[in-house]
């Protein structure tokens, strides 16, 4: 057996098991129970500093 099927085999089963398994992991941490907060104060963060809005610019056409 040559090392091409050796490390083909192996993906398609071992690998394959391993990722999906990995998938599933993060998947599921994600979703915990508890985590709400966590994902809402970094959904929020990028608004924590701003005062008020940007200001806006005017729009003038030059002729």
């Amino acid at each position: 057996m040559d090392t091409y099927s050796l490390l083909r085999e192996f993906a398609d089963s071992w690998v394959l098991l391993f990722l999906t398994l990995v998938f599933l992991a993060v998947f599921v941490w994600a979703w915990r129970p508890g985590s709400r907060a966590t994902h809402d104060d970094i959904a929020q963060s990028i608004f924590r500093h701003d005062l008020k809005p940007a200001a806006v610019a005017s729009q003038t056409k030059e002729a």
